[in-house]
């Protein structure tokens, strides 16, 4: 699929090589870091015409938490803006003036928890990489989806730098602007591939339930998620993670630095598989080198302590309380008609999203599948599965293209 179709000069050959896109049109603008120059932002944008194209930059993986370091936006009339939330931390007065607009972001739940963070909450969007996944394009990055629809290539060299560095270099804010300089021509020309395959309407259902959807609530036990925790085993060495991780997160937190920085997870599993007597031992372990200073070992070596000294009734048990079905890999053993049931319903919706151009979590998510066939309604018919399904979230457009072939698998499970 290529659409090479923009609001400019598009190249004439869908097969030529991409343009690069190297400068914003109207040139750089400035970084906006005080009161004055924010207020002359929103008063610009809040002129504006159409929807408003945004996009923020983290610092993952240097900093802790995913606050955004630099806010892009553009809009029709008032150009290309670029926001230091460090200078400005409440951009509400923003978010207010332009809170009638359709906002264009691209992979909109990534950057939709940090721009909330500093009072920017949209109540219309169109996240063009849903967008791109919807119409059947295998490539659906930012830069992928410029390239193959309107035929320009962005630089892609500074993703991953950290953008709480300050000042910002001028390449690094270069890359920013442009990071937005399209998207308005994009969500146009997948606007129209959408309703040329008739799926418009399921984009903005889709659209809709992001702009709907609330905060998500806090991780349970996050220190869980640990890289390599598939290799403890034992509850005691359960509790020497989770109390190494604590206390990674809570000097990742007070430095403002990523806790990947602080002490590895291959560091923690290694002192959890090896429970350490003492500093000394600890230090002989992988990821606590002799780089680590003597206070540092202690501080490692202190929790550790506490987790060894811990009753047993205090351990944390294996494994987290299922909220849901138990993995498909279980079923079987634990209950042959469901595991029947499963199977017959995955291998429906795997061919109707090929009929239909999409990816199959796009279709109906893995989870309502596997919470539906295992827990099927008493009389599986076409209303009570809709009814589910709808009751765990899924849209009109889903409901309405799974309910017959789930319908089908389930009452071939009954019977």
């Amino acid at each position: 699929m290529t659409l090479r179709t923009t609001g400019g000069a598009p190249p004439d050959d869908v097969d030529s090589a991409p343009i690069p896109l190297l400068e914003p049109r109207e040139g750089m603008p400035p970084v906006v870091a005080d009161a004055d120059a924010l207020a002359a932002v929103v008063a610009a944008f809040a002129a504006g015409t159409g929807p408003l194209a945004v996009d923020a930059e983290r610092a993952s993986g240097y900093r802790y938490g995913q606050r955004a370091y630099l806010v892009q936006l553009r809009r029709e009339g008032a150009g290309t803006a670029l926001i230091d939330p460090i200078g400005c931390p409440d951009l509400s007065a923003l978010g207010a003036a332009v809170a009638d607009a359709e906002w264009i972001l691209h992979a909109a739940t990534q950057d939709l928890p940090c721009l909330r963070e500093i009072g920017m909450t949209p109540t219309r969007l169109f996240d063009t990489e849903l967008a791109g996944r919807l119409a059947g394009f295998a490539r659906v990055g930012l830069g992928a989806m410029v390239e193959n629809v309107l035929g320009y290539a962005l630089e892609k060299g500074h993703s991953a730098v950290d953008w709480s560095t300050r000042p910002l270099p001028d390449p690094w804010l270069r890359y920013a602007a442009l990071d937005v300089e399209l998207l308005v021509d994009l969500r146009d020309a997948l606007e129209e591939e959408l309703r040329r395959q008739g799926k418009l309407e399921w984009a903005h259902q889709e659209f809709a339930a992001i702009a709907a959807a609330p905060p998500a609530p806090p991780r349970k036990d996050p220190w869980r998620r640990t890289s390599g925790m598939h290799k403890v085993r034992r509850r005691r060495q359960m509790a020497v993670v989770r109390e190494l991780w604590t206390t990674r997160d809570q000097i990742a937190q007070r430095r403002d630095v990523s806790p990947g920085k602080v002490l590895g997870d291959s560091a923690i599993i290694e002192a959890a598989l090896g429970s350490p007597p003492n500093a000394h031992a600890l230090a002989a372990l992988p990821g606590f080198g002799h780089r680590m200073g003597r206070k540092q070992l202690e501080q490692w070596q202190a929790a550790i302590d506490r987790a060894r000294a811990l009753p047993d009734s205090e351990l944390p048990q294996p494994g987290q309380a299922l909220t849901g079905p138990p993995p498909p890999r279980a079923w079987a053993d634990k209950d042959p008609v469901a595991a029947a049931r499963l199977s017959a319903a995955r291998a429906g919706v795997s061919e109707l999203a090929e009929r239909l151009n999409l990816p199959q979590e796009n279709l109906i998510t893995p989870d309502t599948v596997r919470r539906l066939c295992w827990e099927p309604p008493a009389d599986p018919t076409p209303d009570a599965i809709a009814t589910t399904l709808t009751a765990h979230g899924a849209r009109p457009w889903q409901i309405e293209q799974v309910t017959p072939l789930l319908t089908e698998a389930l009452q071939a499970g009954a019977e």
